[in-house]
């Protein structure tokens, strides 16, 4: 049932909001069930984003609410240092079951930002095992969306995100982002160019030495900065260079795990197995915030059972709520779900239609790209000169008001819908847009 709004909104400091715009002109959301939000005046808002690419099996599933109700009334709370419990092992194991081969080493965390500077930190961890600790350097991606945090910051390359915080961690270079749209635009799937971009991680080992590098971070497919999908034969690419020179390679799969590509994660997809996988987001369904870092084994036996290394803690890390029962018990429902109606195969079964939807709007005013891959796609728009993403501000207020929701970095529209959408809603997200991009300004 749809709740009164409140009457005072200027407590709550949003994140990355227009605090100003939006106090003035408040849109808010009060009830979620399958693929529908539910606005505070009681119109239905059709969720064309998984909420933040997160809600992957649709809103409210019973069996979500049911298990952490449960879990909530049996042990609200336990420690996680020194002290475990039978979900948290329950959970560690399913998920590892449906990683990448030897992926099986799981760290519980709780958000994709701490995921990704867990990662961070056990990469420093593994070479310092090693007897390599002079290994502190990361590479990051231009225009690479990896959370908030100083190490995400720091290896993420969205300027936005960066100007205001200072240099952030040292040693930390960036690889060129891929995205091409003199050679690549309206591409459906895999672009055909850019492969070579991967290249100047060579340029980047010979400037610093391979022996200064402890890790090169990408999302597979980038999504926060719109949706932007590896060329073919570049994730490949990266994998034989770090392999060669011995660098650990990490994907950050916080958008692309759980089905998003069709597949459990981007690296199975691809056919590209990194050393480390950075998950969150769909893991929970979004019902209980909650992350992991999926390990490599031998990432894993280098810490724990480094040679000489006295008892004792391995690895100095981890957060309070890690491994939370609420959110183990949202997870293990989660994963259920998803075997249970096969939401992968699901995904990767209505790409087709996916990509013909979308494509169907090339041509309409100020859409200058579009691109897709799995249930993701993005819609770049022209800006407007001198006032870059007031465009896509003015087309997500009208997709919100016309009862859509999408969403939108800077001016670029990114879609992301529950596995669960239908072949009507497909068409119906595709026909709400054109209706919206034929009257934008």
């Amino acid at each position: 049932m749809a709740t009164a709004s409140p009457n005072d909104l200027s407590n709550w400091w949003m994140p990355f909001t227009d605090n100003r715009h939006f106090k003035a002109h408040p849109r808010q959301l009060v009830a979620a069930r399958d693929m529908h939000y539910t606005a505070a005046d009681g119109r239905p808002v059709l969720d064309g984003t998984a909420g933040l690419w997160c809600v992957n099996a649709g809103h409210g599933r019973a069996p979500i609410v049911a298990a952490i109700q449960a879990q909530a009334a049996e042990m609200d709370f336990a420690p996680s240092f020194q002290l475990g419990h039978p979900l948290a092992f329950r959970l560690a194991a399913r998920l590892a079951g449906i990683m990448p081969d030897g992926l099986d080493r799981i760290f519980f965390t709780n958000s994709g930002s701490e995921s990704v500077d867990t990662a961070l930190k056990i990469a420093l961890a593994y070479w310092r095992a090693k007897g390599e600790g002079q290994r502190t350097r990361f590479v990051g991606r231009e225009r690479g969306y990896h959370g908030v945090g100083f190490g995400g910051i720091s290896v993420g390359g969205i300027v936005a995100n960066r100007r205001t915080f200072g240099p952030g961690l040292p040693g930390v270079d960036h690889l060129p982002h891929t995205h091409d749209p003199a050679r690549n635009a309206f591409s459906m799937g895999q672009p055909a160019h850019g492969a070579e971009l991967a290249d100047r991680l060579e340029a980047i080992i010979a400037l610093h030495g391979a022996d200064t590098i402890a890790a090169v971070i990408v999302e597979p497919l980038a999504g926060s900065t719109g949706v932007l999908v590896p060329p073919v034969g570049y994730l490949e690419r990266l994998r034989a260079i770090t392999a060669r020179h011995g660098i650990l390679l990490i994907f950050d799969e916080v958008i692309s795990g759980f089905g998003r590509l069709g597949a459990a994660t981007a690296a199975e997809r691809f056919g590209v197995t990194p050393d480390l996988i950075c998950l969150a987001k769909g893991l929970t369904n979004a019902a209980v915030p909650m992350g992991a870092v999926a390990a490599s084994r031998a990432v894993h036996d280098a810490i724990v059972h480094a040679p000489g290394d006295t008892p004792g803690i391995e690895l100095f890390h981890g957060y309070t709520y890690s491994a939370h029962p609420l959110a183990c018990a949202a997870g293990l429902a989660t994963l259920q779900i998803y075997a249970d109606e096969g939401l992968f195969a699901r995904a990767r079964a209505l790409e087709g239609q996916w990509e013909a939807a979308l494509h169907g709007l090339q041509g309409l005013p100020h859409v200058i790209d579009i691109r897709n891959f799995g249930l993701v796609a993005g819609i770049e728009l022209a800006s407007i000169p001198g006032q870059p993403g007031a465009r896509g501000q003015a087309i997500f207020r009208a997709m919100f008001d016309s009862g859509l929701l999408i969403r939108v970095t800077g001016d670029i529209i990114a879609l992301s819908p529950p596995l669960i959408i239908s072949a009507g809603q497909i068409d119906e997200i595709a026909s709400r847009l054109a209706d919206g991009l034929a009257r934008l300004d």
